[in-house]
């Protein structure tokens, strides 16, 4: 079992299925543990109604045990301005060398939060970037993409959870690369490759 831990950002109205593949594969196939993160220690409801409870609240995050930081998407990334608390986190974890995935609206977290320094990344579009974070000025770096991985951070469209989850996958070197395509096919056509039971 690997040292580190993978970690997860709940935020109320967090997505739940956007970062479902990535944590049980590296579960599964990685043999991480998951950490739960959330603004305080208090239980979060997703958007599909699922409660969690945060194992540890933001300024208690040990960047020497965190091996990915991954923030799912919500409405509530479009809704209101980034905690300074998940700002200097952010910030810790980049500055340690710790990856950090953000999906769907949660990559307007990662560009208000100054990360993208020239990285090459993707979102929910140049159009949503740029709607959602008036301030951006990353367009050359950007990549109509499913998903983007540059330099320890990954982004991801809200419609991929699939890619999302095997370019963690790919950053933690879990799986084979063979058999990350082989899982990402499966899971994106919906059909077990051939001579495997049906």
């Amino acid at each position: 079992m690997p040292a580190k831990a993978v970690y997860l950002l709940a935020i109320p109205g967090f997505a739940d299925w956007e970062p479902a593949h990535a944590l049980a594969e590296l579960r599964r196939h990685g043999q991480y543990r998951v950490e739960v993160v959330g603004l305080s220690i208090g239980p979060v409801q997703s958007m599909g109604g699922l409660t969690v409870q945060p194992t540890c609240a933001l300024p208690s995050i040990d960047p020497t045990d965190v091996a990915v930081f991954i923030l799912p998407g919500g409405d509530r990334w479009e809704q209101q301005p980034l905690e300074a608390e998940l700002v200097g986190a952010l910030t810790r974890l980049d500055q340690a060398g710790v990856p950090i995935a953000a999906i769907c609206a949660a990559t307007t977290a990662v560009v208000r939060a100054g990360l993208l320094r020239g990285r090459k990344h993707t979102s929910n579009g140049l159009t949503y970037l740029r709607q959602q974070v008036p301030e951006y000025a990353e367009s050359a770096s950007y990549v109509s993409a499913p998903a983007v991985r540059d330099r320890g951070l990954i982004t991801a469209s809200g419609l991929a959870d699939v890619e999302f989850a095997r370019e963690i996958m790919t950053e933690l070197g879990v799986l084979s690369e063979s058999g990350r395509e082989l899982w990402a096919g499966m899971f994106r056509s919906g059909r077990l490759p051939p001579g495997q039971l049906s």
